[in-house]
Order: C-alpha cells, then structure tokens, then sequence
C-alpha cells in the first residue's frame, strides 16, 4: 500500500489521486469526518480533486455513513480492511489518504480498537467537570488513543471511557493485522499553509458552508451532535444558534483550525517516533515531478522488501 498523510490544505488529496490514477488505482479515505453524508464543505472533501481531466480515480469510505451518526475506530478498521482486501483481490494498489493520523496508524500497526459500550458509572463520576480537568484526566491514560478529541466536554467524556476500557479490558482484545505500507507526508511552509487555510475558509463560506450547517440543523441533526463534530461544525452551528456573532464565529474558527493543523503534525512527527518511516514530499513542486518521486520511491522499497 501506498499511505499518504499530511496536514489540512497541504494537497494531499490531489496528490493521492494522481499517484493513483498513474497506478490506475483507487484511494481509500482516513479522514475522520468525510464519512458522513452532507457534510461537504465543513470536511473539506474535495470531490473535485478526484476527478482529473476526463479520468475519475475511485475513492472509498467517503460518504459512509448519516449525518449526526458517531463513526468510531473501531468501525473504521473494519470498514478499512474489507475495502483493503477487496481492492487487492482486484489487483489493484491501496493509496490511504487523509489527515486524521489515529485512523492512518490504527492500520499501519494493527491497533487495537473495539466497540467500546458505554460506562453510565464512569461517566456519572465525570459528569460536570470542566474541560480542562477532563483533559487532565486524559493525560492519566497510557494507552494510544486520540488526544485531540477534546473540543468539548462530552468528546473527552467518551475518549476517557474508551482509554479506561481499554486499560480494563486488554488481556482480551484482539488486533488485526499491521498493513505493509510506504508513507509518505505533504510537507508545505508553514507560512504558506497558514495563507492556504484562511483562504480556503473564506472560500467554503462563499460556496455555502453556512447554509450546509442551517440545512442539516434543518433537517433534525441536534445543534450537539453537529458541534460534536468539532471545527467548521462546531463554530457555525454556535453562531447560528445565537452563541457567536458572525466575526467571533470566523475568528476562533480560524485559529482554531491553524492549531488543528499544527496538532497534526504533531501526531505525524509522534508516528515518526513510534516507528513508522515517513518520506517528506516538498508540495511546492510540479504534480508529476511530485508523483515521479513517490513512484520511485515506492519501486525502491517494493524492491528492498522482495529481498528480506
């Protein structure tokens, strides 16, 4: 498998589709909040990037799931591994694309990850702590999860149940197994990310993002569930439920998705740590030149894996 991760508005999706397309491929999702349908513009799903001159490249776990419904870990990687296994059956090579790095290294090492039900003594222990002291609760955890899952409340509520099932419950887990994969990353100035994302959310608000959200509050989505979902979600259904002016809304979504990108490159440096070999590609370069390397590069570690 070809894995290729970077951080939000770095062209990891465009990039993703073309190495496909010259494989004459297919891309599998590990965007945490492009399952759902109608949430578009908010999730950043660029289904135009999938399509390159009259050549469409299929794409998987996009669109998997309703809005309002809480996909998990654990769903993914079945989801995953049944896209996985059939896509080799057909002889064609996996490219996994996305930012959310829990969801990348969930396959790359076979995590564990289940069901986990839910806790009602735990949770009615937790119930009316602050943000901040549930964070600090998290931090008590060893066991891998995602440490960015703490937007709100009841987000780090669930994380901490799902951390504490997993500390109780791990003489009986069972994993699947780790995915052989090259890596590779979308590496982009971070001035020049900073400009890309705040162009890109002027952008989606003047194709319509607010109205995506009004449509799906319309359409029943409790405004909790929306903010669930954290970011775009979160800040607009706040401002349009009366919580934040339209500038404050704009504001505090834009910084906030400037130290979401930032937390991802944290995640990624941390998989760097953890084992996982990830190959920088410089985004500033012309797209076949981009996909030429990832090519060679890919051939060079097919070649040393022939040979263990």
């Amino acid at each position: 498998m070809i894995t290729i991760v970077g951080p939000t508005a770095s062209g990891k999706t465009a990039l993703a589709v073309h190495v496909a397309l010259s494989y004459d491929s297919e891309v599998i999702s590990a965007d945490s909040r492009q399952f759902y349908v109608g949430m578009d513009l908010g999730t950043g799903k660029d289904l135009a990037d999938y399509t390159v001159g009259e050549r469409t490249v299929p794409h998987h776990l996009i669109d998997i799931r309703p809005a309002g419904y809480r996909y998990n870990i654990y769903e993914y990687q079945k989801d995953f591994h049944r896209v996985y296994d059939d896509m080799l059956q057909r002889g064609k090579l996996p490219v996994l694309c996305g930012g959310s790095g829990l969801y990348v290294e969930s396959v790359l090492k076979g995590y564990e990850m289940h069901d986990v039900p839910e806790n009602p003594e735990l949770r009615a222990r937790l119930r009316g702590k602050s943000l901040e002291e549930l964070t600090g609760i998290l931090k008590g955890y060893k066991t891998l999860h995602n440490t960015t899952d703490t937007d709100t409340p009841q987000r780090a509520i669930r994380e901490i149940e799902i951390r504490d099932y997993y500390r109780t419950h791990a003489a009986s887990l069972t994993a699947y197994p780790p995915v052989p994969s090259m890596v590779f990353g979308t590496k982009v100035d971070r001035d020049v990310r900073r400009q890309r994302i705040s162009r890109r959310l002027q952008q989606r608000l003047d194709e319509g993002m607010l109205d995506e959200v009004q449509q799906l509050l319309d359409s029943g989505i409790k405004p909790g569930d929306l903010i669930y979902y954290g970011l775009e979600y979160k800040y607009l259904t706040l401002h349009l439920i009366g919580q934040l002016s339209y500038g404050e809304m704009y504001r505090q979504l834009e910084i906030a998705i400037h130290q979401f990108a930032k937390r991802q490159m944290t995640w990624f440096r941390g998989m760097e740590r953890r084992g996982i070999s990830i190959h920088w590609i410089d985004t500033s370069r012309p797209m076949d030149e981009m996909v030429a390397e990832i090519r060679e590069n890919y051939e060079r570690y097919l070649q040393t894996s022939m040979h263990k």
